[in-house]
């Protein structure tokens, strides 16, 4: 028998043992704290302190709605940094005393940070605020050592209060990775509508009659199998938002409109129906609008886009019908 034969053979017949993976249990671990009932009574205690501080305008700011984007991201920066090189600096020979300053900084800092993030976490799901809570926790006890260590450094002690700074970066590094598991396990703070403009096709799309729109009543329609928000004004004037808010994906079409805008029944974030923008939060990214029309007594959309240099229809409830040349004719539809 030819060796090669032998040898295709003999290796067919070899079983090597499968090498058996480790599960991680760390994703494991956090999916069973979004479970985790059992601190649901200080969670309702602590949002309903939270929802009722008197913040008015500054509640919005906190959350960053003149930014874009959540604040919390950005201000626990200057504590997270400032807590990492004092670690550094207490690695170095003789430069306690510039990591005892650093230390300071980070308390300072960490009190604006903590305002911002209780701020966005009483807007969250009951799941995202499980694992906000012990995120919360690990903040909290990583303060708590780095004050301590600063209070020894201050009486000499340097040693214990290089001990207890390591002990409180460990806390903060056990938080930040709680906090990342609420950006992006859970998609807290996320645009929960930004995928829109990249499933939507171009041009317009009819998404029913205008005779089965109740006026000033908002309805759900689907372009796309994206669901959309489309009301009829008492003027006859046609607005269309994407359906899903902003923030965490709350039905519009199920909230209420008034002034020109729709609140999301969840959590009250409140927009523009005529170009989506976000007047209030807690939603920080406007909503996707949709330009309208009315074709043979039929609404159509289509998704409003930066690139479009045509101007939106005025919302006027105008009636565009194409002729055979491709010409729109448009008449008005009074109000």
């Amino acid at each position: 028998m030819p060796y090669a034969l032998v040898g295709t053979r003999l290796l067919m017949s070899t079983t090597f043992p499968r090498r058996r993976e480790r599960q991680n249990r760390i994703p494991w671990l956090l999916d069973r704290l979004e479970r985790e009932p059992r601190a649901d009574k200080v969670i309702d205690a602590l949002r309903t302190g939270v929802r009722s501080l008197p913040l008015g305008r500054g509640r919005d700011a906190l959350h960053g709605r003149w930014l874009g984007h959540p604040v919390h991201p950005v201000a626990v920066q200057v504590p997270v940094g400032s807590w990492f090189s004092a670690a550094v600096l207490d690695l170095c020979p003789g430069r306690s005393r510039e990591a005892g300053l650093l230390i300071g900084v980070g308390l300072v800092s960490a009190a604006p940070a903590a305002l911002t993030g209780a701020t966005d976490w009483a807007e969250l799901r009951q799941e995202q605020q499980r694992v906000g809570l012990v995120h919360a926790v690990s903040n909290t006890v990583a303060f708590g050592l780095y004050a301590a260590s600063l209070a020894y450094r201050a009486k000499g002690r340097t040693a214990a209060g290089r001990t207890l700074g390591f002990l409180g970066l460990t806390a903060v590094g056990v938080g930040g990775m709680l906090g990342g598991h609420l950006a992006y396990r859970q998609a807290a703070g996320a645009n929960h509508a930004e995928e829109v403009p990249h499933v939507v096709r171009e041009g317009w799309h009819r998404v029913g009659a205008v005779a089965d729109l109740p006026a000033g009543r908002p309805v759900r329609r689907s372009v796309d199998d994206v669901p959309v928000l489309v009301v009829r004004g008492t003027g006859g004037t046609v607005h269309a938002l994407a359906d899903r808010c902003s923030h965490l994906a709350g039905p519009l079409s199920e909230g209420t409109v008034a002034d020109g805008c729709v609140e999301c029944p969840w959590h009250g974030s409140v927009f523009r129906l005529s170009d989506g923008w976000n007047v209030r939060g807690p939603a920080t990214a406007p909503q996707p609008a949709f330009d309208t029309r009315v074709v043979e007594g039929h609404v159509e959309v289509r998704l409003r886009r930066g690139d479009h240099t045509e101007p939106a229809d005025d919302g006027a409830g105008t009636d565009r019908r194409t002729n055979g040349t491709g010409v729109d004719t448009t008449h008005g539809l009074g109000s």
